[in-house]
């Protein structure tokens, strides 16, 4: 990703996460970018792998997914929560 294309590219995830908010069971999204504006993280939370998949689905059958990739390459995985250190 060029650095021209960060701020679309969050304001698409933006988007898709107004979407994914009517899924039951989704959380929040957070949206990061690296600083030399080659890189965009979405972490998105669900309270469950269920609730995580539904939004997924809920967003393919929107044609989110497919259009995220207008902007490179993505890799969506699903995680758990290994440990967490706060101060």
């Amino acid at each position: 990703m060029s650095p021209g294309e960060q701020q679309p590219l969050i304001e698409y995830l933006y988007e898709a996460a107004q979407v994914a908010r009517d899924v039951e069971g989704w959380i929040s999204a957070s949206l990061h970018r690296s600083l030399d504006g080659t890189r965009v993280v979405n972490y998105a939370q669900s309270v469950d792998r269920e609730a995580a998949e539904r939004a997924f689905d809920h967003l393919l059958q929107k044609g989110m997914i497919e259009g995220n990739r207008r902007y490179g390459d993505a890799h969506p995985g699903l995680y758990e929560v290994a440990l967490a250190i706060e101060k």
